[in-house]
């Protein structure tokens, strides 16, 4: 049985999404939800759907092993699921190719500190592009530039404002993210 942990620090719903898709698997199993933002939506998520949440703090991931030993005790892979912390190196050394991301763009464009959510979406259709996407990638020490594993993409329209990208976007994240984690985990990449 493969063992995750989601990180996430805001609604969830692509933390709930994972938990839901693997809630009757046999060879996956998701054993608590992290999170660094005490008022996110993803405790409430959890809650409703019976899975361990705890919160952390800035000390406890960066400056002490709280976390880490956490991990080390409950999780074969890390998913971060809306996360906007970079990992500490020392759990990117524990947890070798073990950490998985999703960004809500075809990276690289449109990657890097303060790229997420609306940002990445406002920034997007400020430039005027004609197709956006996801990509779910490795984890490394930089924001997003850890290694493709797979990204998909979908067409913008001339007039979809931020908000329908981030639509079209959540999409393409509900319908790939649990499916590339499912394949990454038993080795199916």
């Amino acid at each position: 049985m493969k063992r995750i942990v989601i990180f996430s620090s805001g609604s969830g719903s692509n933390a709930e999404n994972i938990i839901n898709y693997f809630k009757n698997s046999r060879e996956i199993l998701v054993t608590h939800v992290l999170s660094n933002n005490k008022k996110a939506k993803v405790f409430e998520r959890c809650k409703r759907l019976k899975i361990e949440a705890s919160l952390f703090s800035k000390n406890d991931f960066y400056e002490n092993d709280v976390v880490m030993k956490f991990l080390l005790a409950k999780a074969d892979f890390i998913i971060l699921a809306g996360f906007l912390w970079k990992m500490p190196i020392n759990i990117i050394d524990a947890f070798p190719n073990r950490i998985i991301n999703i960004h809500p763009a075809l990276l690289p464009k449109f990657g890097g500190k303060g790229m997420y959510g609306m940002n990445v979406h406002k920034a997007v259709k400020e430039h005027n592009e004609k197709e956006t996407g996801i990509t779910i990638h490795y984890v490394n020490e930089n924001y997003d530039e850890g290694a493709t594993i797979f990204q998909a993409k979908t067409e913008i329209l001339p007039n979809d404002t931020p908000e329908q990208i981030a639509n079209k976007v959540h999409l393409l994240e509900y319908k790939y993210f649990p499916k590339i984690i499912k394949n990454i985990l038993l080795g199916n990449e």
